[in-house]
């Protein structure tokens, strides 16, 4: 009996083992069905020149580069079906995309891939960043205040792309896609109210808000490794850093970005998830003991001279590299630029800054002057604080986002992509009353107001936003370049030409005239890659015609400044405004029904299943590029003095606490001789035990500024200032500061160097 029982009871348990067996194998079935995409996310350091060369966005001659606030990245997302179509999104710390880095882009990927990746399934889009090097755009009127092209601005952008991309695709694995929406009510306002304002009363009544306070977020998971990384879309300027700034940053998006990177980091060393981070490394452990025994220890640090050091040490010191193990995916987060044309982060408001009083509502002018009148953003007047603010917002919410995120992208992945020559367009537009009329895009022009600037970043001399007659003086001015022709005059009407610079071609072209448009579509989700800054209801507009196109229900994004840079993109109700955004829509009043028409074939070629024609290749104009600003002819020290050591050290003995700021000087060189791509100038140094320094902060990190300057503009002689906001997360111990860089001799070769700092203690 007993040898049966155990037989019966055998036959059962091996029964059972063939049940749970097919449960398992159809779990499993249903996870790969699941997973019905393949994932992978990149990122890459695209610092670039942090001395000399004039910054992208204000068109302010002299704000130039002089160190760095925090670093620059690409950082890239590719989804994929596991035999089908694919989609590479690229977000750039930078100001804009630029047609000739896409261009570039593209022909390293065909080398490296072939045509897996190509310029109708890769977008490469900017944050719109006042606060980074220009000179990377091929047109004239992008690069006067660069002095032309800055050869060493376009490289970091294009190699750090391509790297980005490259990790995204060894990175490509099975995984998911979901999407969240939500809001964010206090991180942009409208500068141009009076512009909106025009638009019909009746649509204006279906929007709560003059602006769009929409964040849409994706989530992307790997099956292996789970979340891996996010990305989103919200509408507001990179204008938080002035038109004075001269330290390198990615303004409000910049910030939030570093935010979340460091928050999941945190969280996955079991932080608690929905603190503001502070930086990882600071989890390890300082030095223990009493206040008397670290000053004691800090003493026998004194700073070491300047020595001279291989390159792999200023990379090896960085914080963020010695966070993730080699096996894991690093987590990338990117807050990407949407239609935020007329959208400003100075959230108080814009006033007067002689009288304190708001700005004029129509021409933001004070006294009839536009230079006054300035816009304020939530930590006035410090725009550091403004900038942390705005990006701590935003950042806040994708973490919300991120968390509850639980509807998932599924469906096929399609794109459409076409060139366009926008200079002489047809439009078909319905006429009142049945019928229709076509009417024509204009080459680009741009009005009075363009010279005005905005509240962000007022212009000089005595333009104001809403002229829409000119001004004989400027004119007479104007007609030495280029006298726009009757045509172009009465196309371009009622914005008074300034600048005619799409009939402008000497050297080369000064604008462009064919421009990329482009749909990446994601199961549910729609990605419009404009190569402009949309206004806000011009961004409306396009979302609802392209919206309607498709049968199922779909999300549709707009990804701003994307493939190129175009300027700006207004209705026609807020073009005849002639601000600012109006003055600065290139092509004319018709400029975005132009839009609308094209964009509306593309999606219903994606609908119907039917390809589009390429259009008109843009040029490549690198061999015309014509580049003025003097190269780096040596660097020096005083006598007795090496490259590296400390001219104003910090006491010995020294105590700071939470929210001091300490500051360092050191003898340096020019940050044009080595960029230090994945690696840092600055780095804070914690003590660990008696006698092992461990990174604690990088130039990579909010609270830590790297200065440069030299004494005048052509001395060889320079400094760093290194200065260090002790944050509230700050581990007590003993630190010290330390700096890396790079010496040029007469003879052109390149020396890295480093220096130290006295310890000092943190209470």
């Amino acid at each position: 009996m007993e040898f049966f029982r155990a037989l019966i009871q055998r036959q059962r348990a091996i029964a059972w083992f063939w049940v749970l067996l097919l449960v398992f194998a159809h779990n499993g079935k249903k996870t790969i069905s699941a997973s019905n995409y393949l994932v992978g996310l990149g990122s890459y350091d695209i610092t670039g020149p942090a001395a000399d060369v004039n910054m992208m966005g204000y068109a302010n001659s002299d704000q130039t580069a002089s160190g760095i606030h925090f670093r620059l990245r690409a950082r890239s997302f590719i989804v994929a079906e596991p035999q089908g179509n694919r989609v590479v999104f690229v977000n750039l710390d930078a100001c804009m995309a630029s047609q000739l880095v896409t261009i570039k882009v593209l022909e390293r990927l065909k080398a490296r891939y072939g045509n897996l990746y190509t310029e109708k399934n890769v977008a490469i889009s900017g944050i719109h960043t006042h606060a980074g090097p220009g000179g990377y755009l091929q047109y004239v009127v992008y690069i006067v205040t660069s002095l032309g092209f800055v050869r060493q601005s376009f490289d970091v952008i294009v190699d750090g792309i391509e790297q980005s991309i490259m990790r995204a695709h060894e990175n490509l694995r099975a995984g998911s896609v979901y999407v969240n929406k939500g809001e964010i009510l206090d991180a942009g306002v409208n500068r141009s109210p009076s512009s909106y304002l025009n638009n019909p009363a009746a649509e204006r009544s279906k929007y709560k808000y003059d602006v769009d306070k929409e964040i849409t977020l994706l989530k992307f998971v790997d099956d292996q490794w789970g979340p891996v990384g996010a990305f989103n879309w919200f509408a507001t300027h990179g204008t938080s850093m002035s038109r004075t700034n001269e330290l390198i940053s990615g303004d409000n998006k910049g910030t939030a970005a570093r935010l979340m990177e460091d928050w999941f980091d945190q969280k996955s060393v079991g932080g608690i998830a929905n603190e503001i981070p502070r930086r990882v490394s600071n989890i390890v452990p300082g030095t223990q003991g009493n206040h008397h025994e670290l000053l004691e220890l800090a003493s026998s640090f004194h700073s070491a001279s300047g020595k001279p050091v291989t390159r792999y040490l200023s990379i090896a010191g960085r914080v963020r590299s010695s966070l993730r193990s080699a096996d894991r995916p690093k987590f990338v987060s990117a807050f990407c630029q949407s239609n935020c044309g007329d959208v400003s982060p100075n959230v108080l408001g814009a006033f007067c800054t002689d009288t304190g009083l708001p700005c004029d509502f129509n021409h933001s002018t004070c006294g009839g002057k536009n230079e006054l009148c300035y816009g304020r953003g939530p930590g006035y007047p410090d725009e550091f604080e403004s900038t942390r603010i705005i990006g701590e917002r935003q950042f806040k919410k994708a973490t919300e986002l991120f968390n509850s995120a639980s509807q998932k992208l599924n469906g096929k992945i399609d794109f459409r992509h076409t060139y366009l020559d926008f200079s002489q367009l047809e439009v078909t537009l319905p006429k009142q009353g049945g019928g229709s009329e076509t009417v024509k895009t204009c080459p680009a022009a741009m009005g009075f107001a363009f010279a005005a600037g905005t509240t962000d970043g007022p212009g000089a001399f005595d333009f104001k936003q809403g002229d829409d007659s000119g001004n004989a003086f400027w004119k007479l001015v104007r007609n030495v370049l280029k006298t726009p022709s009757k045509e172009q005059t009465d196309c371009q009407q009622p914005k008074p030409i300034l600048l005619d610079t799409g009939e402008m071609k000497q050297p080369y072209d000064w604008a462009p005239s064919i421009l990329p448009i482009q749909i990446l579509k994601i199961g549910q989700l729609v990605i419009l890659s404009v190569p402009g800054e949309f206004t806000t209801m011009a961004g409306r507009r396009l979302r609802d015609a392209v919206g309607a196109v498709f049968k199922e229900k779909v999300q549709v994004v707009i990804a701003g400044l994307t493939n190129t840079y175009s300027q700006y993109v207004t209705t026609l109700e807020e073009y005849k405004m002639q601000r600012y955004e109006g003055a600065s829509t290139l092509y004319g009043p018709h400029t975005l029904s132009a839009y609308i028409q094209e964009f509306t074939k593309l999606a219903t070629a994606i609908v119907s299943g039917k390809p589009v024609e390429a259009g008109p290749q843009p040029p490549d104009l690198l061999n015309k590029q014509i580049s003025l600003l003097a190269p780096v002819v040596v660097d020096s020290t005083p006598l007795g003095v090496g490259f590296g050591d400390v001219s104003t050290n910090i006491p010995r003995n020294s105590t700071f606490k939470k929210g001091d700021t300490v500051s360092v000087v050191f003898w340096s060189a020019c940050p044009r001789n080595d960029l230090m791509t994945e690696g840092t100038f600055a780095l804070v140094e914690l003590l660990q035990g008696q006698d092992t320094w461990v990174p604690a902060y990088d130039d990579d990190d909010i609270c830590l500024r790297f200065k440069w300057s030299r004494p005048s503009k052509l001395s060889a002689q320079s400094h760093a200032t290194i200065e260090w906001r002790v944050p509230q997360s700050a581990v007590p111990g003993v630190y010290r500061v330390s700096h890396f860089g790079a010496s040029k001799s007469l003879f052109g070769s390149i020396s890295h160097f480093t220096g130290s700092s006295n310890a000092f203690v943190v209470k």
